[in-house]
């Protein structure tokens, strides 16, 4: 099974921790992040794995060597050059992912006690073009699916009232909202989407929700998920404790 971590970011919010150091690497509980989420795949099956980097790049390549990649197949999708934020640095990557398997993606900066094996084989039946890991987690950004088929239909920003795609129009109770974990698994078959108009930098949800009409984006509900977001210093001191309930 392959997967993609996302290891480019600038980390501005763990500053000044990130200012000689990727995020990526930022000790939690005595490890770095990308040890964490490492392992977590590779507990759960997957041998091949793509990790991009940017800032401080050459770090996050040199501790990989160091520690013999895991044991694991892992590539680099350097982006060293030009960050390109989640949708273009999947575009970047999609060499690494021809033929039909899918693929997981997860976030450096995020830890959780989904089963990413199930996560995985839920979307192999699907027939989804993706899959996204969602939750009743409270937050201010909701993606809305259909209630019956959980389909991608929208986003809301319950704070501003600001929806996506342009032109949907969100009315109450019309459909699920969830909060997106940071965590998908995508088809190959996504990939005939990104034609000349997803080029450079995008960002994937983005993506997401301009071709949801079109290609096949689906929510796998996790109801009792517990997930940590470990981009902010304030969530740093949580997740000790969060690791050790996981």
């Amino acid at each position: 099974m392959k997967a993609m971590i996302f290891a480019a970011g600038l980390g501005t919010r763990l500053r000044p921790l990130t200012d000689h150091t990727p995020k990526a690497l930022v000790s939690v509980a005595g490890r770095p992040m990308l040890e964490h989420v490492i392992l977590k795949l590779k507990a759960a099956g997957f041998t091949e794995v793509v990790v991009n980097v940017h800032h401080f790049g050459q770090q996050i390549i040199d501790f990989l060597r160091t520690n013999d990649n895991f044991g694991l197949t892992v590539h680099i999708s350097d982006e060293r050059s030009q960050l390109l934020d989640t949708g273009g640095g999947i575009k970047k990557a999609a060499s690494y992912f021809s033929g039909n398997e899918p693929f997981l993606v997860h976030n450096v900066d995020i830890l959780s006690d989904t089963d990413l094996k199930e996560l995985y084989r839920f979307h192999l039946h699907s027939g989804n073009d993706a899959t996204l890991l969602v939750s009743p987690r409270k937050t201010s950004r909701y993606l809305l699916s259909a209630p019956q088929s959980h389909r991608l239909c929208g986003w809301l920003n319950k704070d501003t009232g600001q929806t996506k795609p342009e032109g949907f129009v969100c009315r109450p109770g019309q459909y699920s909202e969830h909060a997106f974990s940071g965590i998908h698994v995508i088809s190959p078959s996504l990939f005939r989407y990104m034609d000349e108009r997803w080029t450079g930098r995008f960002p994937i949800m983005d993506f997401y929700l301009q071709t949801c009409r079109e290609a096949r984006i689906g929510c796998r509900i996790a109801e009792s998920l517990r997930l940590i977001d470990i981009g902010k210093p304030e969530t740093l001191a949580q997740a000790e404790e969060f690791l050790k309930q996981t």
